[in-house]
């Protein structure tokens, strides 16, 4: 599509407002790399909630709830959906250890929960393994589907696609760093959504839909609404195989053990990441629990509509890969792939309107790169630049260190991009090279017995089973066809025995560094039962100033919490489907819900 001066004059204006935020706050960035990359620790509940939902809302992520519905519609989005139960738990558990451990990355916590050279072997590796490896795969993921964003609406060559999107982004990166990121987060949020209601306004409005009835009873799209997934009957009256594979891939599996059992990154069992960063960076406990739970009521239940909407349409316009294909033949046919087709409705926004969708795309991919590449070169600085090569760097070469890193990352992640071929191929990669780590992360802080041999191993299996599946599986056995779901359940299975075995089988963390961390995040419970125990045999109790978490009152919230948001997406729905009896009783339970949760919420933070 060619862009008229209205749509240019906006883009511009968006993008330097971008770069403008990152030279102001570049002054303070510089002072030092708790500045750089927490922003002084003193950032408050809205700014860091806002940020956590405009880092997740992701270039990538609208094409991949549009694959999902394409291929199983609008129950497909349980993929993603069931994470928020790992998001819940997180905010009425672990938010609130992560704020009181004191740490600057999630890495840097190996450190002081585990013991000896292997405690500080994974956390160098680690470091390298999720701020370099992982940050660049997730990175390649965004950057492919500004590839297709640009292919599609302005016949960008892949290169030059990568090239336009790197450059800002890197600049606004190195200069504004974690402060930059959290205020121009801030922006980039109303204007990705208000970009995204837009899309899908005139999505409905295409010539060939005309309404939101005229869309739901298309035939293209009637056996595609449903929000669980759809049970066919074969003609003896059984279920066919392949709705029940459905069944299991998009809703039981996700459920039953995706959402406890996988890391994926903004949904890390347990809290870590660019997640665990904010939490780190909030005023207190209170700020950093307030955070998450901003975040994860934004993410579920306010922003997946207009996205669903828009995947709709394009199953009208677009009904098959041809299509697509017929309608833009200046695009690599390598590309070409379901996800595609949220991209491809945007070319029927009128101009200006264009200019600020393309803004908001351009808004969605700055905030969720320069996360990324600022998360990923805190940890090349703090966990292995600063703690292995030059303990006694001053401040201003860690930062600059933290911004050379940047630029590299970027570099590499655009290689990578460049390889791959669809957001939903990548996202189940990731899915599985997570497979099985997840309980590991929810259970480090309480049980005593977990050690840093646990970690290393559930590290080294799950990457390997996610290799084998990935590149060997089908030559070594040609007939024996697996699903995704099928390899992620295999993966789970052999990843948890083994790290189980290995924290059996190894010896654990010493004494010494399991009561230091008792008294710095006091997690108490059955499983620390042992080590607080003995401290008192030996005369010298464990004294924290922190209060035990109440974790059957937390895992409650995260329930109640888990309602509401449901409810609400859920209400939306019905709503936009015209079931309004359907919309009231799911609003009414949102609302009791809500209610009954900030009730216990406030039990639950007053403790402390």
């Amino acid at each position: 599509m060619a862009l008229n001066t209205l749509d240019i004059v906006i883009i511009a204006t968006f993008f330097a407002l971008i770069l403008l935020v990152g030279i102001l706050v570049s002054k303070r960035a510089s002072k030092s790399s708790s500045e750089f990359f927490l922003g002084g620790r003193t950032m408050p509940w809205w700014l860091l909630g806002v940020s956590m939902v405009a880092t997740t809302f992701s270039t990538d992520t609208p094409n991949l709830v549009t694959d999902f519905v394409r291929k199983n519609g609008v129950a497909g989005n349980w993929a993603w959906w069931a994470f928020l139960l790992t998001g819940m738990l997180t905010v009425f558990i672990y938010a609130r250890l992560w704020r009181r451990s004191g740490v600057l990355t999630d890495v840097e916590f190996y450190e002081i929960r585990y013991s000896g050279k292997t405690a500080a072997f994974l956390r160098g590796f680690r470091a390298l393994y999720l701020g370099v490896f992982f940050n660049i795969m997730i990175m390649a993921a965004v950057s492919l589907a500004a590839i297709k964003i640009g292919g599609v609406m302005l016949d960008l060559k892949p290169v030059q696609c990568i090239l336009y999107a790197s450059l800002i982004t890197v600049c606004f990166s190195t200069l504004g760093g974690f402060l930059g990121v959290l205020l121009t987060d801030f922006i980039l949020f109303f204007v990705a959504m208000i970009g995204a209601v837009a899309a899908a306004v005139f999505a409905v409005k295409h010539a060939d839909i005309g309404s939101l009835s005229a869309l739901f009873a298309n035939p293209n799209v009637a056996g595609k609404l449903s929000l669980l997934p759809h049970l066919q009957r074969a003609a003896d009256g059984s279920y066919t195989p392949e709705s029940m594979d459905l069944l299991v891939s998009i809703l039981i599996i996700p459920i039953a053990v995706q959402w406890w059992s996988v890391w994926y990154p903004g949904a890390e069992p347990g809290g870590g990441g660019y997640l665990a960063q904010r939490m780190l960076a909030a005023k207190d406990e209170k700020h950093a629990t307030g955070a998450v739970l901003l975040f994860n009521a934004a993410h579920y239940a306010l922003r997946p509509w207009p996205w669903i909407i828009v995947a709709l349409c394009s199953l009208v316009v677009f009904p098959d890969l041809a299509a697509i294909q017929q309608a833009f033949p200046n695009v690599d046919p390598g590309i070409i792939n379901d996800d595609l087709a949220y991209p491809a409705m945007l070319t029927f926004v009128p101009h200006g309107w264009l200019g600020l969708i393309i803004a908001s795309l351009g808004a969605a991919y700055v905030s969720t790169i320069s996360t990324h590449l600022n998360w990923g070169s805190s940890y090349i600085v703090n966990d292995w630049y600063k703690r292995f090569i030059k303990p006694d760097a001053s401040e201003k070469r860690l930062v600059l260190v933290g911004r050379i890193s940047t630029v590299i990352m970027m570099a590499l992640a655009a290689v990578v991009a460049l390889e791959l071929q669809n957001a939903k191929q990548a996202f189940e990669i990731l899915l599985q090279i997570g497979a099985g780590t997840g309980l590991l992360f929810i259970l480090r802080w309480f049980w005593w017995r977990i050690n840093a041999m646990s970690e290393l191993v559930a590290m080294i299996v799950s990457f390997v089973v996610a290799c084998y599946f990935q590149f060997a599986h089908t030559a070594l056995l040609p007939n024996v066809h697996l699903a995704a779901w099928q390899k992620l359940i295999i993966g789970v299975a052999a990843t948890t025995i083994s790290w189980m075995l290995a924290t059996l089988l190894t010896r654990p963390t010493s004494t010494e560094k399991l009561r230091s961390f008792c008294t710095l995040i006091n997690p108490k419970g059955p499983g620390w039962d042992k080590i607080y125990n003995d401290a008192k045999a030996d005369g010298n109790p464990i004294v924290s100033d922190n209060r035990p978490i109440n974790i059957p009152l937390g895992i409650l919230c995260m329930v109640l919490g888990c309602l509401a948001v449901y409810s609400v997406l859920f209400a939306a729905g019905m709503a936009l489907y015209g079931n309004k009896p359907e919309a009231i009783v799911l609003t009414v339970i949102a609302v009791i819900s809500t209610s009954i949760l900030f009730k216990l919420w406030n039990s639950l933070i007053g403790q402390n």
